[in-house]
């Protein structure tokens, strides 16, 4: 099985970078030069990844080793990715929470400080906007985490539900961590069933 499932990585690997790298550009919407560098773009550069445009930013899809090896590697070892195209914030102030319950379906109240939960941000009819990854710091500290592709949107939500909150005297603020890289673990832990 493992042989065949190699073939095939390798077939889409040879398919992949025999593409046009105009078509590429196109399907991704952006030229090279209107793409964003995370902070660690030269060192991915200077150890041979292939960066392409992903959601408006240059990041790496593979080094100087195969996808397969890549994925073999991860799956036995771990690794490690470079997610700092996300859009790291955080909310502050004593109301933080309840303003914040007001935007996605987590319990943000019900957190312990220093743990998280994957939640969905909603309109007011209740639809899902996007997913969100949130960690309750402390009681007056929420740290979030958005994709980079609904970035925009996301922060438009946030920034006019917050102006209409202050307004009503809630107290709450933010701080978009543009200065910060964010780095992402991958373990795969062999599970056993009884």
């Amino acid at each position: 099985m493992r042989g065949s499932l190699w073939q095939l990585g390798q077939s889409i690997i040879r398919r992949l970078s025999e593409a046009d790298k105009k078509a590429v550009a196109r399907r991704y919407f952006a030229s090279e030069a209107d793409l964003k560098k995370t902070v660690l773009y030269d060192f991915h550069v200077a150890h041979g990844g292939k960066m392409v445009p992903f959601a408006g930013w240059s990041m790496p899809i593979q080094y100087k080793d195969s996808i397969m090896d890549s994925t073999v590697n991860c799956r036995e070892n771990g690794g490690m990715f470079d997610v700092s195209h996300m859009c790291g914030l955080s909310l502050k102030g004593k109301d933080s929470v309840s303003f914040l319950e007001k935007l996605v379906i987590a319990d943000v109240a019900g957190l312990a400080p220093g743990t998280g939960t994957l939640t969905v941000f909603t309109n007011e009819k209740g639809g899902a906007i996007d997913d969100s990854v949130i960690t309750k710091v402390k009681d007056d500290h929420i740290y979030l985490v958005v994709n980079a592709g609904c970035r925009d949107k996301d922060l438009a939500h946030i920034e006019e539900h917050m102006k209409a909150f202050k307004a009503k005297g809630g107290d709450v603020s933010w701080h978009i961590h543009d200065e910060r890289s964010l780095l992402a673990l991958q373990v795969c832990a062999e599970m056993t069933f009884l």
